[in-house]
């Protein structure tokens, strides 16, 4: 990086000195010419990401007017103050596809140079459809660098993960069959190599299940106000939870389980669920019998910020919900509500489950 710095700072000195030359002199500084035999000695680097800022260094280099990354023909702007007879800066464009190529670079007089070059382009993840899936669900990806990935894996599994469409920044698969896997990051790879996933997905048949497309075993509404399955809208399968809170009410909607309860387990580690908003931004706020402040509309220590009409993921600590505060085993988890204040409003909850990671 040095070298680059360095390089900079003698090509704006030569534009510097160039431009007091010709307050002196009054006489335009004349830029090196095109070359008929451009050469090429050396690129630094020779393998970098997009936004890298590249030197090439040779002979004859003067007047270029392109430079394309040959894969998909990528333009890479640059600024011809940084182009001298014996040098050239400019950077990997962020929409570079990865991979090794030639750069393609020409003169005025249309000679061309091949560089041989190495983009660094892993495949970057930005949002996913889904977090939690069954057999055979169709999950989609959208980021960057995604149209030549050649597999996808689950961390520390070889189950088989279907690619069904692949372009440039979005991604298609289907999750295996009958997976063992109880929840894992995937391992998504392409002509660069492996990233790992920030994004965990959970088996929907293997977490403990508060309400899927039906109430968990032994688990039902516990809700003040109306409340029901409904297939009006869902996030996986075809039903959700419908939960309505009435105009002017402090109130509270959820579930129960008033048999077994759930239990206390220290492999279980997160409560998740998918929360669709209503017809404005809210708050909502956790409650359960066991903790602190008991079930009911008074419990404000687990805030829930809900964006209006649209899906939101949530994946909360079991450790900071608190849920066995007061006994090894809840029987009551809900949602409340400060209001609303305006209308009627209903959110919809789906693939409400405690996993393990």
């Amino acid at each position: 990086m040095k070298n680059i710095y360095k390089l900079l700072i003698a090509l704006l000195t030569f534009a510097g000195g160039a431009s007091v030359i010709t307050s002196c002199t009054k006489e335009a500084a004349k830029p090196a010419a095109a070359s008929s035999n451009p050469k090429a000695d050396k690129l630094d680097p020779d393998s970098a990401k997009g936004g890298t800022a590249l030197i090439l260094t040779g002979s004859g280099l003067g007047e270029i007017r392109s430079v394309v990354f040959e894969k998909g023909s990528v333009p890479a702007p640059f600024n011809t103050v940084f182009n001298t007879d014996k040098a050239l800066i400019f950077r990997v464009p962020d929409t570079a596809n990865g991979g090794s190529q030639n750069i393609i670079i020409t003169n005025k007089i249309g000679k061309e140079l091949r560089v041989p070059f190495n983009v660094i382009a892993l495949p970057v993840i930005s949002t996913v459809s889904n977090y939690n899936f069954t057999s055979g669900t169709s999950i989609t990806i959208t980021g960057n660098n995604l149209g030549d990935v050649s597999s996808v894996k689950f961390v520390g599994a070889n189950d088989v993960i279907n690619i069904v469409s692949k372009s440039k920044k979005e991604l298609v698969i289907t999750m295996p069959t009958n997976s063992s896997v109880p929840g894992a990051a995937l391992v998504i790879t392409n002509s660069t190599g492996p990233v790992t996933t920030t994004q965990v997905f959970e088996n929907l048949d293997k977490g403990y299940q508060i309400f899927t497309d039906d109430y968990g075993t032994g688990w039902g509404n516990n809700s003040w106000g109306p409340a029901q399955i409904s297939s009006t809208v869902s996030k996986s399968g075809t039903k959700s939870f419908a939960a309505t809170y009435a105009k002017g009410n402090w109130s509270q909607d959820g579930f129960n389980n008033w048999g077994t309860g759930f239990t206390s387990k220290p492999e279980y580690k997160y409560l998740t669920f998918w929360l669709k908003g209503a017809s404005q931004d809210y708050t909502l706020y956790v409650t359960g019998d066991k903790r602190a402040g008991s079930f009911g509309n008074s419990d404000q220590s687990t805030p829930l910020t809900v964006p209006a009409n649209v899906w939101t993921y949530f994946k909360l600590p079991l450790t900071t919900l608190d849920l066995w505060n007061k006994g090894n085993t809840f029987n009551q988890l809900g949602f409340w509500i400060k209001g609303p204040n305006d209308q009627d409003e209903t959110f919809y909850f789906d693939d409400v489950m405690v996993v393990n990671q």
